[in-house]
């Protein structure tokens, strides 16, 4: 809060038509968001637009060009660690914690859209429309279980782990806990690549072994498993990587 209030200060000692000329560019953005949308935006503007909530009465238009500056894009001020955030020169906690909100927000109305439409993942492109919103905004690196019903629709996204940006440590015991625990027909793997390739490593090759394993032996069926970056996505399914289930003889 510091920051912030050093930078009220200085709001105060500026020219006192200043407040009134911000008010007016408030609703003037507010307005041009109103009848627009946001396509024609700059990451600035749309940073300003989403300050206006959290610091009401300063100038946001500076701060969101030093979060621009300081993070590099607003996807990555979007994804900052809000402590970092916070530190920016009139940002302070309240605005870090919202900003923090954002992706948060939309990643939950994604899967919250896609989960009351009940269609079946059935198709490459239906579980990419699933993924990408689910691991939207991670910096960590996560290992999920869908659990699917006989129809392939999803029972529950279970998350086994979440771990640094370069693994996520995934026990085959906690995957067959969520699978059972769920009643899963079958089930789809998912983990995400935060900073790196959607091409999968030796590890992902092996807990894939390991997993179609662990599961077939309980007749329980891994459809796919599927690493996302970005938007970006790989599926061992798709590309005939996929083990087959032995059953021991």
């Amino acid at each position: 809060m510091g920051n912030q209030n050093k930078y009220m200060q200085t709001q105060k000692r500026s020219n006192p038509n200043q407040q009134q000329l911000h008010k007016g560019h408030r609703e003037r953005l507010r307005e041009r968001f109103l009848l627009e949308g946001l396509d024609n935006f700059e990451d600035h503007q749309v940073l300003e637009l989403l300050l206006f909530q959290a610091i009401p009465r300063l100038d946001t238009n500076p701060v969101a060009h030093r979060l621009i500056q300081r993070f590099g894009s607003l996807s990555a001020v979007l994804e900052a660690d809000p402590r970092d955030l916070a530190a920016v020169e009139g940002v302070g906690t309240n605005a870090a914690a919202f900003i923090a909100l954002i992706p948060q927000v939309t990643r939950y109305y994604f899967l919250d859209r896609i989960k009351h439409t009940r269609n079946p993942l059935n198709t490459f492109d239906a579980a990419h429309k699933y993924l990408v919103p689910l691991m939207a905004g991670r910096s960590e690196e996560v290992f999920y279980v869908l659990c699917l019903d006989s129809q392939l629709r999803i029972l529950y996204p279970a998350l086994i782990s979440e771990g640094t940006v370069k693994d996520a440590f995934v026990h085959p015991r906690h995957v067959l806990e969520a699978a059972v625990r769920h009643k899963a027909a079958s089930v789809i793997l998912a983990h995400n690549h935060p900073a790196g390739t959607v091409r999968p490593s030796n590890h992902d090759h092996g807990i894939t072994r390991r997993l179609v394993q662990a599961l077939g032996g309980i007749d329980i069926k891994v459809v796919d498993h599927v690493i996302v970056a970005g938007d970006q996505f790989y599926s061992f399914a798709r590309e005939g990587k996929l083990p087959v289930y032995e059953a021991a003889g």
